[in-house]
């Protein structure tokens, strides 16, 4: 009998254009590099050199971002002919892993309404099973986990009874909800959980002797004399366990686990992908079940039905023995209107993760990947120890506190095997390994968003952790694991020119950082450096910057983006720019010559009250002293500098607009992109302003660098 499909791929109608639109692009470009010879070889100068640098890389970056569009794919699935496909009792079990590691910046309520809404997801509770990695070994984390576990029993029946769509408890009982016979009580019992938890945090610490349960009593004595965060011993407790506990109904509930893997401040640790490794092996001796989900603590599920759609590609006559995993995009539900910080990365988990899909596989992002066990556990050239554990390991629980013990930190565990270690940035450096061994993967994005979270709503926290992301893909492509190196020998060259992109990135900062205070300096010093308006060659800049914003703003529209989104992108861009690029290159640099070491910070998920009313209403938030806001304040100050000196030459002289057209231009460019960074410099009186001594500092030194190169020139 013929089989329903679980899955349909089809190749995006828009390649045909972008391939058309790169090849005329290219055209311009080569007519510019052209050009920049000419001048080098003719008429070599300074600001000539430095032009053509900048345009040399800022064309070897568009290259390589074009990659993403020449073969995007688009992936449909039908969880609903999984029935005529497989039964349910063929579904593979499958293990969620969700991490955390410090509840002061990552509050454990979120982290329970998370491992809640997984809990309940549509599938076959007896092969669900849920593992909490809490790498901060926090009391209060697992305090937090008994008290969700226990409200569990009622919460999982509630949403089956009534076919709850949004299974966080948080995002539930925050909507206008249909109201049912029992949604009063189970919305009580909800309160209840979120007081008790919350009364812990604000106490900073747990009295054992307050706790009445004697199940959690034990649990939370583990925590002796001489336990800390960075030293301690494997803890893993059953806080649930299926085909024994039992909800209100009494339906048999998923397993639940808590795992705090060991710590010893002699063996490093490796940071998430240390933790998830430690989950591998653990999950692989207590459940093992075939596929798993990594997910961060900050993003909850939103879609019941996530693992039916992952199954359809898993599963099934036609299904990929190689698929390695299914990536779904992130997604967020914090965002302000306009994405004031880009923190949607629109393109990214839309565009490009779809351009990859067509050229052997996406990238991994950290969270939202289903996995197969097989592609992170299967060793290269033999077998691994872990599968050949001395026999005294018989008991389950002995050999899982075994396998998550530090020791394996110094085995063949994360450099080939399970998630790699060695780079800042563990997921992308995982998926990209796990390709070149010739494992692929594909992306899944429905309508609705499978998982949700939280962005970060302050200037100086997007600037650190894009600092942390760029930093770590340097480490990759600058590696002996480079893809321009290594990766061309096992990836499709357009995938490889795409993961090029990604890890050379940082890289932007070259051209961002020359357009930023170049012409504007020349301009103070009335040197034209481009061609006149009368120019032929004028034409040229004027198609390459109006083709390249033009078709980046069409890239955002046909994602559904508006006009105000793309905008803000390119301005962070820009900032990214003059900031977190050029930090995080420093940051590579002193790394590899020993000066400095790789710290993994997590990004805090607190907020208050005044700062989100703030970025609610599109305003940014500076706040802190920080040297990545001060880079950023000076090319502003150079820039408004610039546009003001050379509007008084124009108007005061008409002869000169035609020669210095494109640098006044291009000042007031920087301008317009800057107006929030004036206006937190010297328009506002809030909290969020910039820090006076920053924008003292970034005058000061803007005036200084506008008189040394008037020396210069």
């Amino acid at each position: 009998m013929h089989k329903p499909p679980l899955n349909t791929r089809k190749p995006s109608p828009t390649r045909w254009f972008h391939r058309l639109y790169t090849l005329v692009s290219l055209i311009a470009i080569s007519a510019l590099v052209y050009r920049h010879c000419c001048n080098i070889i003719y008429s070599p100068t300074f600001t000539t050199f430095l032009l053509f640098i900048a345009d040399l890389v800022a064309s070897f970056l568009w290259v390589t971002w074009q990659a993403f569009f020449m073969n995007p794919v688009h992936h449909k699935v039908f969880p609903e002919n999984l029935p005529q496909v497989a039964d349910k009792s063929e579904y593979p079990r499958l293990d969620v892993f969700v991490c955390t590691a410090d509840p002061f910046k990552e509050p454990p309520l979120g982290v329970v309404n998370t491992v809640l809404s997984v809990l309940a997801y549509d599938y076959p509770m007896e092969k669900l099973s849920v593992y909490l990695s809490d790498d901060g070994g926090s009391q209060l984390t697992l305090f937090a986990l008994t008290e969700a576990a226990k409200f569990a029993r009622h919460w999982l029946p509630y949403c089956k009874k009534y076919n709850v769509m949004d299974r966080c408890p948080q995002v539930y009982f925050g909507n206008d909800t249909s109201l049912f016979p029992d949604t009063n009580d189970i919305q009580s019992m909800y309160e209840d959980m979120k007081t008790t938890i919350q009364n812990v945090m604000d106490q900073g610490a747990i009295n054992v002797d307050q706790v009445k349960d004697t199940r959690t009593i034990k649990a939370l004595r583990k925590w002796t004399v001489g336990f800390t965060r960075q030293h301690h011993p494997t803890i893993i407790e059953v806080l649930l366990k299926s085909a024994q506990d039992k909800d209100v109904t009494g339906q048999y509930m998923p397993n639940l686990f808590y795992v705090a893997r060991e710590k010893n401040k002699a063996i490093p640790h490796h940071f998430k992908a240390g933790a998830l490794n430690a989950l591998i092996r653990a999950s692989s001796v207590i459940t093992n079940a075939p596929i798993f989900l990594t997910l961060d603590c900050d993003m909850y599920s939103n879609d019941p039905k996530t693992p039916l759609r992952a199954l359809c590609h898993f599963i099934g006559p036609k299904a990929d023995p190689k698929l390695a995993f299914i990536q779904f995009p992130q997604r967020f539900d914090n965002l302000n209107r306009n994405d004031i910080y880009s923190g949607q990365y629109v393109l990214e988990t839309g565009a490009c993760i779809a351009g990859m899909d067509g050229l052997g596989g996406t990238n991994f992002m950290g969270t939202g990947g289903f996995f197969r066990r097989q592609a992170l556990i299967e060793y290269p050239t033999k077998p691994h120890s872990l599968w050949n554990e001395p026999k005294e390991y018989g008991d389950t629980m002995a050999l899982a506190h075994h396998v998550t013990s530090c020791s394996y930190e110094n085995t063949k565990w994360g450099s080939e095997i399970g998630f790699r270690y060695g780079v800042l940035v563990e997921d992308i450096y995982t998926g990209y390994r796990l390709q070149c061994l010739g494992w692929r993967s594909v992306a899944c994005d429905p309508t609705r968003a499978a998982f949700l979270g939280k962005v970060a709503i302050t200037l100086n926290d997007v600037l650190s952790q894009s600092n942390r992301w760029y930093m770590g893909l340097l480490q990759v492509g600058l590696s002996k694991f480079s893809p321009v190196t290594y990766g061309i020998k096992f990836l499709n060259p357009v995938q490889v020119m795409c993961y090029a992109h990604y890890n050379l990135r940082a890289f932007w900062s070259i051209p961002v950082i020359i357009y930023a205070l170049l012409p504007q300096l020349a301009l103070i010093n009335s040197l034209p450096i481009f061609p006149k308006v009368s120019d032929p060659w004028f034409s040229l800049y004027a198609f390459l910057f109006v083709g390249s914003h033009g078709k980046d703003f069409l890239d955002y529209a046909l994602a559904g983006s508006a006009f105000k989104k793309w905008w803000n992108s390119r301005r962070m861009w820009l900032i990214l720019g003059c900031s977190s690029f050029p930090f995080s290159i420093l940051d590579w640099f002193l790394t590899s010559i020993g000066m400095s070491t790789c710290d993994f910070n997590v990004t805090s998920k607190v907020s208050d009250s005044e700062l989100s009313k703030r970025y609610e209403k599109g305003v940014f938030e500076f706040g802190v002293e920080s040297p990545l806001l001060l880079m950023v304040s000076i090319a502003a100050t150079v820039n408004l500098v610039a546009f003001l000196v050379g509007m008084k030459k124009v108007l005061t002289d008409n002869a000169r607009f035609d020669e210095l057209f494109v640098q006044v231009f291009i000042a007031g460019f920087g301008v317009v992109n800057s107006w929030p960074i004036y206006e937190g410099m010297v328009l506002r009186g809030d909290k969020g302003k910039m820090p006076a001594k920053v924008t003292l500092k970034s005058v000061c030194v803007a005036l200084f660098i506008c008189f040394l190169f008037s020396l210069a020139f």
